[in-house]
């Protein structure tokens, strides 16, 4: 689903109506939020689905942690923890490809002789 298409454009009205006007309390707007997400993201391709729902479970036991404590270097950890796996999906899941594409040229390029065998990701 696109940004431009018709169907998204419904997709988001249905949202905003079930948003504003349909449910009152906060915590059933959160929770139709998170499936609205999902399902909006799902929806390009529902194999992705596994990395945002580790990374929301990460990101929310992360936030419940640094909610609990009072410590502040316990706090930052778990921050930290947060952000790193987010970071690190990410940097895979964009640059895995080019880092071992890069290493594969320059083993070549120095007498090696290394075969391409990338991970294909597409994300």
């Amino acid at each position: 689903m696109l940004f431009t298409q018709p169907v998204f454009f419904a997709f988001f009205a249905i949202v905003l109506v079930l948003q504003w006007q349909l449910l009152r309390s906060n915590r059933s707007r959160k929770w139709m939020l998170l499936a609205a997400s999902y399902l909006f993201y799902g929806w390009w391709d529902w194999r992705f689905l596994s990395l945002i729902i580790v990374s929301t479970l990460i990101d929310y036991t992360a936030a419940l942690r640094i909610q609990a404590s009072d410590v502040p270097s316990l706090r930052r950890r778990w921050m930290l923890l947060s952000l790193a796996s987010n970071l690190g999906m990410l940097g895979f899941f964009k640059y895995a490809g080019f880092f071992a594409d890069s290493a594969v040229a320059l083993a070549n390029s120095l007498g090696g002789e290394l075969s391409s065998t990338t991970l294909n990701v597409v994300l």
